[in-house]
């Protein structure tokens, strides 16, 4: 009876607080009205976040106000009001929210996604900047991701001989972990090893808990709804199987009988900060943990996705796939393969990956955010706890800045100045600004070998039957937008 009758009364208190809110006198962005008690939550979908987004921007504008549960929540998808919020008022966005899976599997914001604490932002930012994720640690890597290149070209030439379908999407999350694995923990996921269905399970369930609902986020007063829905439980495996996981790779490199020659990883180099001391806080293993989750996550996930929506949109677009592969062949010559020198001469491939980061971009909607004191946008009042969604799958597709901005044009990229380097507002595949994804480098040096290698070993074509049309552009929920049915091709062997 007693459940009964708090269950009555918190919903009762909510609506008075809302109440008591609008009599306020702030000028908020106009928004969608929502439901008692659960506010938009009904209306938004978590799969597709960015076009439900970008439709009520028709309505409302690029700056619009929703409710999650009892939580206000800002939306902007515009270049200039994505500029205040990543650039000029920076300071003001750059806090990331309470929410209790981030929190939970980043060891409370000991990494660098989620950290909440400004001062210790700057601290984990520098150690990815500077030793982990730079150009010169980026470049040092560049045997690993060839050889894992090779491989995956060697296992595609297999199937193709024997004419099988290629199930492009789940060869190049088998290459993507590969490479993460080698380049974070010093060894090879093997194909059909027990530690790379492992390592593909634990990225499954880390991927499902960031997305996953939980009462605690958005009624904070009825949290206690996650325990008995079974939500929190699951988190808590999750937590802890990845916490073994870790465990296990961490005392392997600690092992002094470690062979030298899989030594020179990302682990090691934590290792190594670990034991200078030179930072304004302690690195301790919870650290190092933390920051493998973003690594193994963000590193394997984003790569991945990149190259099969590169090839998806290729793929209905005959005339750019025969133009780019032109230019590769005639740039790699009979070498057999595409090498990182290379690279640097691919003007067109170059513009087709610009164009696939502006026309699909692995994170259509960045990581959320939250207010730390009242501000204004564009006349708005942005109260502080607010919620921050940058949607930059609109802002890359806004009429104003783009020609045909829903066709899949690189053209529009040669010649042109505009980078993804965070400097022009309109083009935001990575972010902006302090919270800027630091795994640039990174993710594109992987996406471009990858996709090069592809296009310059194979003739691509559909599968008998299938149509042009037949092509879909589903995602999945998650952080990173994969595409929800694979990508399955012929390829045969260019000679």
């Amino acid at each position: 009876m007693l459940i009964l009758l708090f269950l009555f009364l918190v919903p009762l208190f909510i609506i008075l607080v809302q109440k008591l809110r609008k009599n306020e006198a702030f000028h908020l962005p106009p928004g969608p009205k929502g439901l008692p008690i659960i506010g938009n939550l009904h209306q938004f979908d978590p799969s597709k976040p960015q076009i439900y987004f970008a439709k009520l921007a028709n309505t409302y504008g690029p700056i619009f106000t929703l409710r999650f549960g009892s939580t206000p929540v800002v939306v902007v998808q515009s270049a200039k009001t994505a500029k205040e919020v990543l650039h000029t008022q920076d300071l003001n966005f750059c806090y990331r929210p309470y929410m209790l899976a981030t929190q939970r599997l980043s060891y409370k914001g000991l990494d660098l996604a989620f950290a909440h604490s400004l001062d210790y932002f700057r601290e984990i930012k520098k150690i990815c900047v500077v030793h982990l994720l730079s150009s010169k640690r980026v470049e040092s890597f560049a045997p690993i991701r060839h050889d894992e290149v090779l491989r995956m070209i060697s296992k595609i030439s297999t199937l193709s001989s024997a004419s099988e379908i290629i199930n492009l999407s789940e060869l190049l999350m088998n290459f993507a972990s590969s490479n993460i694995c080698r380049t974070a923990f010093g060894k090879r996921c093997d194909d059909e090893g027990s530690k790379r269905s492992r390592f593909h399970s634990l990225l499954n369930d880390a991927q499902a808990m960031f997305t996953a609902f939980f009462f605690a986020d958005y009624f904070p007063s009825i949290g206690w709804l996650d325990k008995l829905t079974g939500q929190y439980s699951r988190l808590e495996k999750t937590f802890k199987d990845l916490d073994v996981f870790y465990e296990e790779i961490i005392n392997d490199h600690l092992d002094p009988n470690r062979p030298t020659s899989q030594q020179g990883d990302i682990i090691d180099v934590l290792l190594h900060l670990r034991k200078q001391r030179t930072f304004t806080f302690e690195l301790t293993i919870d650290h190092i943990k933390a920051l493998l989750l973003n690594i193994f996550v963000a590193g394997t996930d984003t790569s991945a996705a990149m190259v099969v929506w590169a090839m998806t949109e290729l793929i209905k677009n005959p005339t750019v796939m025969k133009k780019v592969q032109e230019e590769i062949r005639n740039s790699a010559g009979n070498k057999g393969y595409v090498t990182v020198e290379d690279l640097t001469k691919l003007e067109y491939l170059k513009a087709v990956i610009k164009e696939t980061l502006r026309f699909r971009p692995a994170a259509p909607v960045l990581l959320v955010r939250e207010t730390l004191k009242k501000c204004s946008i564009e006349g708005y009042d942005i109260l502080p706890k607010t919620l921050v969604f940058v949607n930059i799958w609109t802002i890359g597709r806004d009429p104003e800045f783009w020609i045909d901005p829903d066709i899949f044009k690189p053209e529009r990229f040669l010649g042109s100045s505009i980078d993804f380097k965070g400097q022009d507002f309109e083009f935001l595949p990575f972010g902006a600004g302090r919270k800027m994804c630091p795994g640039m480098l990174l993710g594109v040096a992987n996406f471009e070998l990858a996709l090069a290698n592809l296009l310059y070993s194979f003739e691509w074509e559909l599968p008998a039957g299938m149509k042009m049309e037949d092509i879909d552009t589903d995602t999945l929920p998650g952080v990173t937008m994969h595409k929800k049915n694979p990508l399955c091709l012929v390829a045969r062997k260019y000679a």
